[in-house]
């Protein structure tokens, strides 16, 4: 049976980053980490128990997610899939009729996330856009 790769993170946009992390802290209890301009106005998403060591969810088919800052051509959700090799992925999808769409494509590099991993955004055939993430090697 060929490896699947799991959906590991969920990212929603936001116009107004406070509002948005207001409303799912209040509603669904989700804790909050508003970053920087130097991450982008980032706003990291926890909505379930992490480990300390790993930052992982403890329980299993448990995901964490993000908030950015919505963009016109990037105002809707999406979400985030882990690939052992991130490049052979990219080559999967544009030969599968995809279109690699973020990470340093000017380059042929997906972006590099410190302390996350290696990260493109990909358009799949039917207009969804969704991101590949290559974690980095927990250690």
């Amino acid at each position: 049976m060929k490896k699947m790769n799991p959906v590991v993170h969920f990212e929603m946009p936001y116009e107004d980053k406070d509002r948005m992390a207001d409303f799912y802290a209040t509603v669904f209890g989700w804790q909050t980490q508003r970053l920087g301009s130097e991450m982008g106005e980032y706003v990291v998403v926890t909505t379930a128990e992490v480990d300390a060591g790993t930052h992982l969810p403890k329980e299993p088919g448990r995901i964490n997610g993000g908030f950015f800052k919505k963009t016109k051509g990037h105002a809707t959700p999406s979400v985030v899939i882990a690939v052992d090799d991130i490049h052979q992925a990219m080559e999967n999808v544009r030969a599968a009729g995809g279109t690699v769409v973020g990470g340093d494509y000017k380059a042929g590099e997906p972006d590099d996330i410190p302390g996350v991993g290696l990260y493109a955004a990909i358009i799949d055939p039917e207009g969804n856009k969704i991101a590949l993430l290559q974690p980095k090697p927990m250690l």
